[in-house]
């Protein structure tokens, strides 16, 4: 009888997919056997020739829901015996491996979890093929149980007969387990454990505390979101005055009460990556110190079943339909993963520690995603996408290791054409987080079954990033960070050709020595040229200044107005006479003054100058409430707005005239919402017409936007719809984030491409 052999590669680990091929080989009568071969799932077949078609046909293109097949290799082998079909014990084989990320609970598993007649109602670890933790748990491949945390618990009689039989919904579903054989929640310190730790935790929130809960890749600090005392503690608590909290709300009903819903976000709100979405917020029950003058809030639903049941238990406790649920760590560390983390960490946060005893192995802070053109836009890309990697076209033959930037840390490992972009780590100004980051390298190294041969990092000699590079022992290249971003770019549109690329950031370390941040860069995947900057400035006060635009707004009204600029600046009430001539010495002498291209820290700047932040309580905060501000008068003001002002000159955009000319405005009565947009319709324009100028001379009709500041949707879009219209292809981020979170890529991306010149 004929007998064939099957391999499928893809994401075919993980989503129930060997127990979906064995009821397909039962449904028609198939024998043979099914195995984990770690980089692909192997496939014997025996059976007469027109059900063997049909057999190969479901496994292409009927998949489980979470599964995708990539490709299938099917070959005639010789005949063998096979009595039935089965799963037989997997075997490691070297190849491309696809890990699956943790995966939300499934409706059928949740419907179960609240059904009284059901074995696991109630169970917080309820799970099935089609749901659960994956990437977390998982301490090697192939994806066993045996080589996952969920080996610390033994299963029941009844699991072990739902596991081993093909007719259950849990055949061979690795993390299965019920209240009698699963894990068990308790309160950290406490003698309190299972149904009683769940409602002291409900009964804590609803009565103005703040709880740790451990969850699927760490822990979350939570409190209830329409509690304005309760959230206003937690923020002085962990010291973050204005930052955006995260929240979870209980089911859609409720986040479409709080929160205005387009079309396609419920989609993902409900999918089973269920991220953090940015939506834009209804004068609802949501308290103000959540987002405060904040437009959007970022919404995500339960994802986990210990997140339903603090929601929804039958216990006498009233419960908010609203959690803040925000990464439970010390700001700029990373989220913490064990009880031993929780309570050094962030016990001082809370009242109470909510954990579980299965072990996390990698953590996976939540995905953050805002909406552009209706399509997701990443912000942080994390729990429920990595590692999934980013195929290319371009073929190669070599393994790297990209260590990624120093601010948003996430790192890359390539393997051939396949980039997997890490989970995301956090800031490496903190040493807690460096040696985070070295973990998760070498264990994401032996997941994939990877041996880099060569470590692609920064060009800032100071970054720790760089020195956990060096400290690899691997050859060592240092890749531009501007560069970086848009090779980033082109990996996630698959692009290979020359384009001109508008990189615009915070900082990066220049080739020159000096400090980027407002680049337009022709580039290909073996080199760029530095074809244009925003207007240089002097940036004074070393790190200061990236949080305290005022002093870059200082040192710009300087340049721009002379004799003047002392009595503009008090009149903007940027400082006082004193502060400014430090300023100005500090400046004139080059004292802690380093010269900057920066886009970030100009945005900085005119959000000062127009009184809207002179500073920034966290990244990003100044830029981003001059966004707001610009989009408010876009939306209460149809008539057509122009900018008159020169655009460049030279290889320079006219930033520094630019920010003179909104100076004047304001002074003179403008409105400064209307003068936010002018900043950021010039800046678009100045952008179009110098790519114009390039493309003009080069030919090239392709460009690429990244970089943090293009997390700014009304610069992108402005800047899109002004390139389009000068017949451009323009090339921007989706699933990768713009910002630093997305620079590993790119450095990944020059690795594969460059590999015969390593």
């Amino acid at each position: 009888m004929p007998c064939l052999m099957i391999r499928l590669y893809g994401i075919v680990q993980g989503v129930g997919f060997r127990p979906f091929v064995a009821r397909a080989a039962a449904q028609l009568g198939v024998k043979g056997t099914v195995a984990n071969k770690g980089s692909y799932v192997e496939v014997f077949a025996q059976s007469g020739d027109e059900t063997l078609e049909r057999f190969v046909h479901i496994l292409k293109n009927e998949t489980p829901e979470r599964a995708v097949v990539i490709s299938a290799d099917v070959r005639q082998c010789e005949d063998r015996s096979f009595s039935a079909f089965e799963i037989i014990e997997s075997e490691k084989e070297e190849g491309a491996i696809f890990v699956s990320p943790d995966i939300a609970t499934c409706d059928k598993c949740r419907s179960e979890l609240f059904d009284k007649n059901d074995r696991r109602y109630l169970h917080p670890f309820i799970n099935c093929t089609q749901c659960g933790p994956r990437l977390t748990i998982l301490d090697a491949m192939p994806y066993d149980r045996e080589r996952t945390t969920m080996k610390d618990f033994p299963m029941c009689p009844d699991c072990e007969y739902e596991y081993t039989h093909a007719h259950t919904r849990r055949y061979d579903a690795q993390p299965v387990c019920c209240n009698d054989c699963g894990p068990h929640v308790y309160i950290v310190g406490r003698d309190i454990r299972d149904a009683q730790a769940i409602t002291l935790a409900r009964k804590t929130i609803m009565q103005g505390g703040i709880i740790a809960v451990k969850g699927i890749g760490g822990f979350h600090l939570c409190c209830d979101a329409k509690n304005e005392e309760a959230v206003k503690r937690l923020r002085r608590l962990k010291n973050r005055p204005a930052k955006p909290f995260a929240v979870m709300m209980k089911d859609m009903d409720t986040v479409s009460r709080e929160c205005r819903v387009l079309e396609g976000q419920e989609e993902f709100l409900t999918g089973y990556q269920k991220p953090i979405l940015l939506l834009e917020k209804k004068q609802a029950q949501l308290c103000e110190s959540i987002s405060p003058d904040n437009p959007s809030v970022g919404v995500m639903l339960p994802y986990a079943p210990l997140q339903m049941l603090l929601f929804d238990y039958p216990d006498d406790v009233p419960m908010s339909d609203c959690l803040v649920m925000t990464s439970g760590n010390v700001s700029g560390a990373p989220i913490c993963r064990s009880d031993e983390d929780a309570q050094k960490e962030i016990g001082s946060y809370c009242d109470m520690i909510l954990s579980h005893n299965r072990r996390i192995l990698i953590r996976a802070d939540d995905s953050v995603m805002d909406w552009f053109e209706g399509k997701p836009y990443m912000i942080r890309r994390s729990r429920g996408f990595a590692p999934l990697p980013v195929m290319v076209s371009v073929k190669g033959n070599t393994s790297s290791l990209a260590i990624g930037g120093e601010l948003k840390n996430t790192f890359c490992i390539g393997k051939n054409e396949l980039l997997y972009l890490s989970s995301y780590v956090g800031d490496m100004a903190d040493i807690r987080t460096v040696t985070a980051l070295k973990e998760s390298v070498q264990r994401l190294q032996e997941l994939l079954e990877a041996k880099p041969q060569v470590c692609v990092c920064d060009m800032h000699p100071k970054y720790n990033t760089v020195a956990a590079a060096q400290e690899t022992g691997l050859p060592l290249v240092k890749l531009q960070h501007h560069y970086a971003h848009i090779l980033s770019c082109m990996a996630e549109n698959d692009c290979a050709e020359k384009v001109i690329g508008v990189s615009f950031d915070g900082t990066g370390y220049g080739t020159d020595g000096t400090i980027w941040g407002g680049e337009i860069l022709v580039c290909d995947t073996h080199g760029f040229e530095r074809a244009g900057t925003i207007m240089p400035f002097r940036q004074v006060g070393g790190d200061a200044s990236s949080k305290e635009g005022w002093r870059i707004a200082v040192q710009l009204i300087r340049d721009s107005f002379g004799e003047q600029s002392g009595e503009i600046c008090k009149a903007l009430d940027l400082c006082d006479e004193k502060t400014f001539k430090l300023q100005s010495v500090m400046a004139d002498k080059g004292i802690n003054t380093v010269t900057s291209t920066s886009a970030g820290r100009l945005f900085d700047a005119v959000s000062a100058i127009l009184g809207i932040r002179k500073s920034s309580t966290f990244e990003g905060e100044s830029s981003m409430c001059l966004e707001f501000e610009a989009e408010r008068f876009e939306k209460d003001n149809a008539e057509s707005i122009t900018y008159e002002g020169e655009l460049f000159n030279g290889e320079r955009l006219e930033t520094t005239q630019l920010v003179k000319t909104i100076t004047q405005r304001f002074l003179s009565g403008d409105d400064r919402k209307k003068l936010a947009f002018v900043f950021h319709l010039a800046l678009a324009e100045m952008i179009a017409a110098y790519c114009k100028e390039l493309g003009g001379k080069s030919g090239i009709k392709t460009a690429a936007l990244s970089g943090g500041v293009f997390q700014n949707k009304l610069l992108l879009r402005l800047t899109k719809q002004r390139l389009e219209k000068l017949g451009f292809t323009v090339l921007q981020h989706s699933l990768v984030p713009a910002n630093d979170g997305g620079i590993a890529l790119g450095q990944a991306y020059f690795a594969l491409c460059n590999e015969q010149k390593q």
